[in-house]
């Protein structure tokens, strides 16, 4: 152990400024190429009995793809800084929304599994009829009639759901 010790300390020592101006070149700032380079290091450690021989590559490569994941990742993260936050509405009863809350809760929970899932996911997850078909392993035509039926269903267990529905102030 201490043999792997020392060879993947003299391969940070020797190659740990190359390596750390490719994860610069990649993040874009000192402290993201750090931190990248850190958990590329990691990963390289836990295989060197491996990849001793040809160690930079390898190592080049988890920055790589680090980086590319790091990208996706904030890529379907959508933040929009503003200068005040939103007001809340005046008018609202918490209570009310408490309530409406419980009842919706426990009208999901008396769907069967397969609706509380087409729901789910197509409207918390906001995903499409092809996509949440995929998900299930079904056909769209079945995520179609399911979500219709699961909605008529919480419709009888709701009283005014439409209502409540068709106004803007719905929370999740």
């Amino acid at each position: 152990m201490a043999e792997i010790d020392g060879e993947f300390t003299m391969f940070v020592r020797e190659r740990g400024g190359a390596l750390l101006r490719v994860a610069y070149a990649l993040a874009g700032n000192q402290h993201a190429a750090e931190d990248l380079l850190q958990n590329a290091l990691a990963k390289a450690y836990a295989r060197w009995p491996r990849i001793r021989g040809d160690a930079e590559p390898y190592v080049k490569r988890i920055l790589y793809h680090d980086q590319v994941s790091g990208w996706r990742r904030r890529a379907r993260r959508v933040e929009v800084p503003v200068a005040e936050l939103p007001e809340r509405p005046a008018d609202r009863d918490g209570g009310q929304e408490a309530d409406l809350r419980l009842l919706l809760l426990g009208a999901l929970r008396a769907l069967p599994p397969r609706q509380r899932a087409v729901l789910t996911l197509r409207y918390l997850e906001d995903l499409s009829v092809e996509q949440t078909a995929t998900l299930l392993g079904c056909r769209a035509g079945t995520v179609a009639s399911q979500s219709a039926k699961a909605l008529a269903r919480l419709r009888r267990l709701v009283p005014g759901l439409d209502e409540l529905t068709s106004r803007s102030e719905v929370t999740r």
